[in-house]
């Protein structure tokens, strides 16, 4: 499928258009299924699962407030964007409720689990507090590192999301890398 027919699609189901709203699903819901797994691949957050992913993803991105997608390319870099906050939030949430739990009553297994779970939690916040701070200096950078880090998407992809030459996004996540590879170490 072409970008503008992606588009118009789009316009259909932005202007509610019969049969609009299930024709996108099926159209962008493989594509969202094999970012999510690329990303959550070795994932030790936990109950955190690929359909999970894409269907708190899919919600945000057709909300009434994501209807100023413009296109296929617009969609896929929001899909980065939102499932950014998913894993985020899901991490930030998980780190709550470790504060809550009587480790007493845990078994040691259960706690190992709970220490790795917590571990990736922790540097998950982490790389996405640094991606803030990395946006505030370069937002075409964070932009890659969205695309890259947290949606999983090749670099082709993220040239086609981003609508940017495959060397620009080559560049811009060395550059990007090292940046935080720096911040992350401070």
């Amino acid at each position: 499928m072409t970008s503008g027919e992606f588009t118009r699609i789009l316009a259909g189901f932005r202007e509610g258009q019969a049969g609009s709203e299930a024709l996108l699903i099926d159209l962008v819901y493989q594509d969202l299924r094999r970012i999510a797994r690329k990303h959550l691949s070795g994932d030790r957050l936990g109950t955190l699962n690929t359909t999970s992913l894409i269907n708190e993803s899919y919600l945000r991105l057709v909300s009434p407030a994501a209807r100023h997608v413009e296109s296929r390319n617009h969609f896929f870099y929001l899909a980065s964007r939102v499932m950014r906050q998913v894993v985020c939030d899901y991490a930030r949430a998980r780190i709550r409720e470790s504060q809550h739990l009587d480790r007493s009553t845990e078994s040691d297994s259960a706690l190992q689990a709970l220490d790795g779970a917590l571990v990736e939690a922790h540097y998950l916040t982490r790389v996405d507090e640094a991606l803030e701070d990395l946006a505030k200096e370069n937002e075409r950078q964070a932009r890659v590192v969205e695309c890259r880090f947290f949606a999983g998407l090749t670099e082709g992809e993220t040239a086609v999301a981003l609508d940017m030459s495959l060397r620009t996004v080559q560049r811009e996540w060395d550059r990007a890398r090292e940046w935080l590879e720096q911040h992350m170490k401070a």
